[in-house]
């Protein structure tokens, strides 16, 4: 169990801040507001030159002590909570907390909804906000989404609403849930975090059984969640893209690409009459609420397209499960999938199979580090080798896949991994994707390639 401490219960305590990126900039901003003078402030690789700025410890070269000195240590939620120097602070009576549970605890639940899931979470959370703001109601969409709420920055409150992402990461930091959880998908993820598959399944879906949470909304299409519905809470509701009840015509207004998005919305929609939000039960009143709604970034954004070929991103596809979901969203086009980034060790087996199965013409580009094992999973699952083209860089796999996919095809960038070791963020990975965009546009750097003679998987 996490202790029940607000951000109003720091005032006047001993405060150290563990992890400086954006989230403990925003903590600093907290507790700046609340009068903490002089936290102590630790990363695991400080920034360098804080000119004028407060020292700030390295974890390991004298943090881990300092922070020992401590009443309460607000930590990032990239900092594991399996790791040792957590239970050496906690052994020494020191409270670790994360700023996502320290709102929760003062924050007006029965007017918050939290949204978590392996994939989905954001876009589903964007969609619950941007249906209620339609329906006329002042809606904060916020935490792992980019927005923390308890920043001085972020909050200009008071909100009808509170519609909030979690990461797993997140959800062990809490302590109280709202009434409403929704969980969007289930998939393995962040083992190198959480250890194993059975420790983030659980850590994931812990929001559901807070103290609090009352409904969880989940996604009825996913075998893992209904094999692990004794850790969904009191009640739940099921919800399937093929929930005709939760529709009307609406979903329709919104643009989104693919099956697995039609069910995100059902979900917010679903979100949204837990929390009796009023106006969710009047199909009509959603019409116009949904107009107007834009995809978020690097989630199947359509980005351009050259000569009649497409280019999606969907480069925060990081796991196999949106991967698999983005390739049927394309339904009978010509497909090259460039894949591969940071390896952590996931199991490429389903997205061998979905390559398998599909019966449009699939050719996958794959990429540095994880690309020889998506390879690997490619072939063993009956993939033709031709159909799988190894590329050293991202613009060696755009100008293979244009060349490919013309006249009519789609390059789709579904990585199935995320950007770092090779990028600084997704949004580098993005830049560099519509760079060799244009690059084909304009026959510069790689555009001049032979076509790869890709056969199309059968079944």
């Amino acid at each position: 169990m996490r202790p029940k401490i607000s951000w109003s219960d720091l005032a006047g305590a001993r405060v150290g801040v563990w992890g400086l990126g954006v989230e403990g900039a925003a903590n600093l901003r907290r507790l700046q507001q609340l009068g903490v003078d002089d936290p102590v402030l630790v990363d695991d690789r400080p920034p360098d030159g804080r000119a004028g700025g407060p020292a700030v410890l390295a974890t390991g070269g004298g943090g881990l002590a300092a922070l020992l000195n401590c009443e309460v240590v607000v930590k990032t939620p990239g900092i594991s909570r399996y790791r040792p120097e957590v239970a050496t602070l906690e052994a020494h009576g020191v409270a670790v907390v994360g700023g996502l549970g320290l709102w929760m605890e003062e924050a007006p639940l029965e007017r918050v909804a939290l949204v978590t899931g392996t994939k989905g979470k954001s876009t589903t959370t964007a969609l619950a906000s941007h249906l209620a703001t339609g329906l006329g109601h002042r809606c904060l969409a916020a935490g792992n989404i980019g927005r923390p709420p308890w920043d001085p920055d972020v909050d200009d409150g008071p909100h009808d609403y509170y519609i909030v992402e979690a990461s797993s990461y997140q959800a062990t930091d809490l302590a109280s849930s709202p009434p409403v959880v929704v969980v969007t998908s289930l998939d393995p993820d962040h083992l190198d975090w959480h250890g194993d598959t059975a420790t983030y399944y659980r850590d994931k879906l812990s929001a559901c059984t807070q103290p609090g949470a009352d409904l969880t909304v989940a996604d009825g299409d996913s075998p893992a969640l209904r094999a692990h519905a004794d850790l969904l809470g009191p009640r739940v509701r099921w919800v399937s893209a093929r929930d005709h009840s939760l529709d009307g015509g609406w979903t329709a207004r919104l643009g989104l690409l693919g099956a697995h998005n039609h069910r995100n919305a059902l979900l917010a929609r679903a979100c949204l009459l837990g929390l009796g939000v009023p106006g969710a039960d009047d199909p009509a009143a959603l019409v116009q609420a949904a107009e107007h709604f834009g995809a978020l970034e690097s989630r199947l954004q359509p980005i351009g397209s050259v000569g009649g070929v497409r280019f999606v991103d969907d480069g925060l596809a990081t796991n196999v499960l949106p991967t698999v979901a983005a390739l049927d969203a394309m339904g009978d086009d010509r497909v090259a999938l460039l894949a591969g980034g940071y390896d952590r060790g996931i199991d490429y087996a389903p997205l061998g199979r979905a390559v398998r199965r599909r019966a449009a013409p699939t050719l996958v580009a794959t990429l540095p580090d994880s690309g020889p094992r998506i390879r690997r999973a490619l072939l063993d699952a009956g993939v033709p080798g031709g159909s799988v083209l190894d590329c050293p860089d991202l613009a060696s796999a755009v100008a293979a896949g244009f060349a490919w996919a013309a006249p009519d095809g789609v390059v789709l960038l579904s990585p199935a991994a995320p950007s770092f070791g090779r990028y600084r963020s997704y949004r580098d990975r993005a830049a560099d994707f519509a760079a060799a965009m244009e690059a084909c546009r304009g026959g510069g750097p790689g555009a001049d390639v032979s076509r790869p003679e890709a056969a199309a998987p059968k079944d």
